[in-house]
């Protein structure tokens, strides 16, 4: 608990998330305009993806606890990340539709501010100590979390700082072909890049494996790296809008 207001305690968990819709929603917002998109859609679109991105991702961790779910379960902790996804993902094919937006074009635009969004969420993973931690470790920058949600004494891999710093990196990379790629192959590199990363800081986390000795996050980010790279190969060579005309007016030798 980071304070309290008028008798409710103020989380780091939720505060994180708060901070992370907001950063979406100015990032996005920003990113419409520059495609001639209402910055009102762009907040709709945030908005509704946050709402039943939690919604999925309780669901989906409901689901993983069957059948013993416990009332612990059914409080404000305990979410699963790829269910966030595929209900926000619903949420955010819904808003496409109904404002009547340029799918491909959104799919770029929000690469970048879903990144930022994520980091900042693992952020309060790592202040709150809510066991998306990993395993026991003596390397120097093991951290223990006596005062967590789950609390543990033992250094361990602060796995949600190395997603921080994937993400930082991807942001990054996202930024540099963001100009040079079409919007569909911008997408499907986030998907490859932000599989690799989670798929690589699985080795070091407490999931069990489930299946070829891989954790559930593993086999959804294998997916997503499939999907990722189809998309990729699939618009790769078509240039983002404006290199052409850059490319026709260009001087040749």
């Amino acid at each position: 608990m980071l304070f309290t207001i008028l008798g409710f305690d103020v989380q780091t968990y939720g505060l994180s998330k708060a901070a992370a819709a907001l950063v979406a929603a100015w990032l996005l917002g920003r990113a419409f305009e520059r495609r001639g998109l209402s910055k009102d859609s762009a907040h709709a679109l945030v908005l509704w993806s946050t709402v039943w991105g939690f919604f999925g991702a309780k669901i989906y961790y409901l689901l993983e606890q069957l059948p013993s779910i416990s009332l612990h379960d059914l409080g404000g902790m305990g979410f699963t990340w790829y269910g966030g996804l595929v209900g926000g993902t619903v949420a955010a094919l819904v808003v496409v539709r109904r404002h009547r937006l340029p799918g491909g074009v959104v799919a770029g635009a929000v690469a970048v501010p879903l990144t930022l969004a994520y980091a900042i969420g693992r952020l309060g993973c790592l202040l709150s100590g809510d066991g998306t931690y990993g395993r026991p470790t003596d390397l120097p920058w093991g951290m223990a979390f006596p005062n967590g949600v789950v609390p543990t004494d033992v250094p361990v891999h602060p796995t949600p700082l190395y997603e921080v710093a994937a993400a930082v990196l991807i942001v990054a990379v996202l930024v540099h072909i963001g100009p040079r790629w079409a919007p569909v192959p911008v997408f499907g590199a986030y998907l490859v890049l932000s599989g690799m990363a989670r798929f690589s800081v699985e080795f070091v986390r407490i999931n069990d494996p489930v299946l070829a000795g891989l954790t559930q996050p593993q086999l959804w980010a294998l997916v997503s790296v499939l999907v990722g790279g189809a998309l990729v190969l699939s618009g790769r060579f078509a240039q983002a809008p404006g290199l052409m005309e850059k490319s026709l007016a260009a001087p040749t030798t």
